[in-house]
Parts: structure tokens; sequence; C-alpha cells
């Protein structure tokens, strides 16, 4: 069992940052979902919205330790869709297997919401796969439940 000494070391370790255009292999690296076909394109473009535009809205952040990527979580704020006011989005997030259990998808969730705050979003949403345990089971803990709207779609 690991002492808090030990703990604070580590999560001082933790650097959460705006994403850089250097970090693109990283990123691909560590996602992990899905087909790998058609990614990178998926990713540039991704990029190229989140990381370049200068969009106080979008935000795409990384945690690294030791100046190593580990982890990103990406989000936006969006406003009137479904009728809703402005509200967080939070639409990619993945940490390295590895670093897992060190807190760092807590520590990148809090500070994307804290961006989606100061970005004008009184609420935060996520969409999650029902399978998909290991992550609603995150999204739950992070104090997310489900919201007012139901997701519909065909084939």
């Amino acid at each position: 069992m690991k002492n808090s000494n030990s703990d604070t070391h580590m999560k001082e370790q933790i650097l959460i940052r705006n994403a850089r255009p250097s970090d693109f292999d990283a990123i691909i690296a560590l996602d992990e979902t899905g087909h790998v076909e058609g990614k990178q394109a998926y990713w540039r473009r991704i990029f190229e919205h989140y990381v370049n535009c200068g969009d106080n809205d979008c935000h795409f952040l990384v945690s690294e330790i030791n100046d190593k990527v580990v982890g990103f979580i990406v989000g936006e704020v969006r406003a009137w869709e479904f009728g809703s006011p402005p509200c967080g989005w939070v639409f990619a997030l993945s940490v390295s297997p590895r670093n897992r259990k060190m807190g760092i998808g807590q520590r990148m969730f809090e500070e994307i919401c804290a961006c989606l705050k100061r970005s004008g979003a009184a609420t935060v949403r996520t969409m999650v796969e029902r399978e998909d345990k290991l992550t609603l089971s995150f999204f739950r803990n992070q104090g997310l439940s489900s919201g007012r709207y139901v997701e519909l779609e065909t084939s």
C-alpha cells in the first residue's frame, strides 16, 4: 500500500496542459478505440479544430509525466442544440493503461470541467457506450448520471 507522501509526490509529477501539434503521435498511440483505419485523418481534423483554432470554447488537454504524454481529454461548449442552454461536452478521454489508477483521468476531467465552465457551460455532458463498463464507471464516479435526453439512432 502506498503512503500519502508517495501519492502526493506522484501527483506533483503529473502535468496537465493544453495539447500542442507536436502531441499528435502520442494521441494516436493512446487512442485504443474503434478501427485504426481512418483514425489518423480523424485526429488530424480534431487537432486542426481543437488545438490550432484558438477558440475559447474548444479544449484539448493532455497529461504528461516526465515529458511523456500519458493521457488526453477533449471537449467543447455547445449551445442550443435540442433546446439546451450552453453546456460542455466531453467527447474523448484516454489514459495509458500503464498509468491508470493514478488519478490522471479524474484530474483531467476536473480541469476540463473548469475550462468548460469558464467558457459558459453550467452543465457537462458526455456519451458512453452501454457496454463500456470501465468508462461508464469512471464518469459515474465523477458525478455524472443519466441526463434528460435520450439518444436515438438508425442503421
